[in-house]
């Protein structure tokens, strides 16, 4: 098992922000990439990609990746609770901005704070965390009233109804994880039961959906699905979970609200995405609420 730490040290800081600022861009770079690939397409590829990249990783690292430990039942479910949670905010960025729906999207933490004690008995809600869970549905009301103006796209509360489904599909992978085995297995077959059901499980759903697979690519797409898989289905994943088994937990979760404000900035620079004041305020709501359903309690 690997040393944790009681801190954060320079190399943890260093690379979550740089997941960070990645993960917020990503989701701009995934719309932009939409008018010439369909969404659930887009994130089949990059699942598929990754797959082999972890499986060659884990070869070159003598990383056992099937072994028989009772895990595989409760490892597929999180793979296909994972496939979900990425069709969902890929096809959101059809009808929404890609700030909007990172910002949905990671109201993840709180389905977790919500649903954990249910499996878990010893993960009670303490008076602040309960705070970071009324702060977070004020937060989602804002931005879904912020979603339904005159001035809005016609169909952008469809997307923002996407995303947030997204959000608790993500809170119920990481339930699935922490409440049995597979908080025991290492980083890498964890990430292996993820991307490889979501291989198989997003064609699939490309394919019920009707989406165009278009193998024709610009250089743009190109650049696009290498830095999708490369770096954001493979290396900043194994990153994150090779920090959580090293690094206190809530430090490092804490630090996923800055992933919105990056999407927000990249977002209005690359798109030109509307800034609102609720937009705003929405995400400084997100932003509390995660540290303090976080914060560990006498904090």
């Amino acid at each position: 098992m690997p040393e944790r730490k009681t801190r954060l040290d320079g190399l943890a800081l260093g690379l979550l922000l740089a997941c960070c600022v990645f993960w917020g861009f990503q989701q701009v770079l995934v719309k932009a990439t939409i008018p010439e690939l369909a969404p659930i397409f887009q994130a089949s590829l990059r699942f598929v990609g990754a797959t082999g990249l972890l499986w060659l990783w884990c070869r070159w690292r003598g990383i056992a990746l099937f072994t028989r430990d009772g895990t595989l039942a409760v490892g597929l479910l999180a793979g296909v609770l994972f496939s979900l949670e990425f069709a969902s905010i890929f096809a959101s960025l059809l009808y929404t901005s890609a700030s909007r729906a990172t910002i949905f999207a990671y109201t993840a933490p709180f389905w977790v704070s919500l649903l954990l004690p249910l499996r878990v008995k010893s993960e009670h809600l303490n008076r602040s965390q309960w705070l970071g869970l009324v702060l977070a549905f004020a937060a989602v009301l804002l931005a879904f009233s912020d979603g339904l103006g005159g001035n809005s796209p016609p169909k952008q509360w469809q997307g923002d109804l996407l995303a947030l489904a997204g959000g608790m599909f993500w809170g119920l992978t990481t339930v699935v994880i922490r409440s049995s085995r597979l908080t025991h297995i290492s980083a890498e077959r964890l990430l292996f039961y993820q991307v490889s059901v979501s291989a198989l499980v997003l064609p699939l759903l490309s394919l019920a959906l009707s989406e165009a697979w278009v193998w024709s690519w610009s250089g743009f797409v190109w650049v696009s699905m290498t830095v999708q898989t490369a770096i954001g289905a493979f290396a900043s994943y194994l990153a994150w979970m090779w920090m959580l088994g090293r690094y206190p937990a809530t430090r490092i979760s804490s630090f996923v609200f800055l992933t919105p404000l990056f999407a927000l900035l990249f977002g209005a620079w690359w798109l030109g995405e509307p800034v609102t004041l609720n937009l705003l305020a929405a995400l400084a709501m997100v932003a509390g609420g995660i540290l303090l359903v976080n914060r560990r309690p006498g904090a």
